[in-house]
Order: structure tokens, then C-alpha cells, then sequence
């Protein structure tokens, strides 16, 4: 894996996925596509700003949606707006159930011990929000929409957290008007939210 200097973040070539089995939407083959994915030889870590206008690498984003599900069975998913400040300008001012962004090469290198992305996931979490609840954290797909710019250069990682009490709060003020909502009435407003939390909210959901 070849790895440079500067803000770079982790992609892998799109004829890697491709060859794994392109998909568009939403996929819960967990088992099958992420020991392809994340095979040491085909990651490495490139230039950001260069990566977000190259199709031919997809960037590895982590996705996690927070869900509660109180004693009566009723789920709640944990929903925002983007603010400006977020760095994804293409998505600023759209809602979003997914809370997440790049692995950088400060999260470490894939050297057969540790897991750099894991160590991106739980370091973006950190960031973005206060966790005051136990949870379960478990990858339940992946996200691929080339239908759009954003889309075609990025991949999400989909994590389902499960939390014991709705107790997840912004650490970031462009994470504005947040909080748990019921599924019902986020699948009635799929219209307001960014591409991958639709994708997400119909596949896990509807």
C-alpha cells in the first residue's frame, strides 16, 4: 500500500469494487464485499482534493446510524441538518441520518495489526457527537450511488449503533437541529434528506 505525505485519505481503486460486484444502492453483503474491499493491496492513502474529483478511486467513508428502540418496540433514528461548516459542500443544508466522514492517514496504516478505519470510524464519531449511552455497533452494508458526482467517488460503510437510551448529542454546531425521530416519519421525508440516508433509511427501514 502506498501511502504520501499531506491531508490524504483512504480510497481504493473503483475497478476493485467493480470487480467485487458493482452494485447501485444499498447491499447487506457484509461477508462477501468487505474482505475484498479491504484487502491490504488495494488500499492506500491519496490526496483529498485531488480523490474528490477522481472516479477512478472510491473513498472508504464510514456511515453509522444511531437507532433506539424503546420497551414498547417503537424505533427512533438519530437525524440532523447539515451545516455550512460541514466539509462536504455539495451536502450542506440537507438532513442526514449518517454520521461519519473520511479515514485520513493519521488513523494509521493496514499493517496486518489494527484497523485503521475502525480507528477513523470511532475518531469521526468522537468528534461529531457525544456517545452517553452503552450501544452495539455492527456493520450492516454498503452504500454505493454513482448517480451523482458525490456519489461516484465515494463508498459508505454502513454501521447500525444500537443505543440503550437516546442519549446521542452534537459535539459540532453544523450538526444543527439533531436528534431521534420515529422511522415512520422519516421514510414520509425521505425528499429532505442527502442520497445515502434515503438509500439507507428504505433499505434498513421500509
Amino acid at each position: 500500500m502506498s501511502v504520501s505525505t499531506g491531508e490524504h485519505v483512504l480510497v481504493i481503486p473503483t475497478a476493485t469494487f467493480h470487480e467485487a460486484g458493482l452494485f447501485q444502492g444499498f447491499s447487506d453483503q457484509v461477508s462477501h464485499y468487505v474482505p475484498k474491499l479491504f484487502a491490504v493491496e488495494q488500499l492506500s492513502y491519496k490526496p483529498r482534493d485531488v480523490m474528490e474529483r477522481s472516479p477512478e478511486f472510491k473513498q472508504l467513508i464510514p456511515y453509522v446510524i444511531f437507532e433506539h428502540t424503546d420497551k414498547s418496540g417503537n424505533r427512533t433514528v438519530f437525524q440532523y441538518t447539515r451545516g455550512s461548516g460541514q466539509g462536504e459542500t455539495r451536502l450542506h443544508s440537507k438532513r442526514s441520518v449518517g454520521v461519519g466522514g473520511h479515514v485520513s492517514a493519521e488513523d494509521g496504516h493496514f499493517t496486518g495489526e489494527g484497523n485503521p478505519f475502525e480507528q477513523g470510524m470511532r475518531r469521526e464519531l468522537e468528534e461529531e457527537v457525544a456517545i452517553d449511552t452503552e450501544y452495539e455497533l455492527q456493520c450492516v452494508g454498503l452504500i454505493n450511488d454513482d448517480s451523482n458526482e458525490v456519489g461516484q467517488v465515494h463508498l459508505g460503510v454502513v454501521h447500525l449503533c444500537k443505543v440503550q437510551s437516546p442519549k446521542v448529542t452534537p459535539r459540532e454546531i453544523d450538526i444543527a437541529r439533531a436528534g431521534f425521530q420515529p422511522v415512520e416519519q422519516l421514510l414520509k421525508e425521505l425528499d429532505q434528506f442527502e442520497t445515502w440516508s434515503s438509500i439507507c433509511l428504505e433499505a434498513i427501514y421500509r
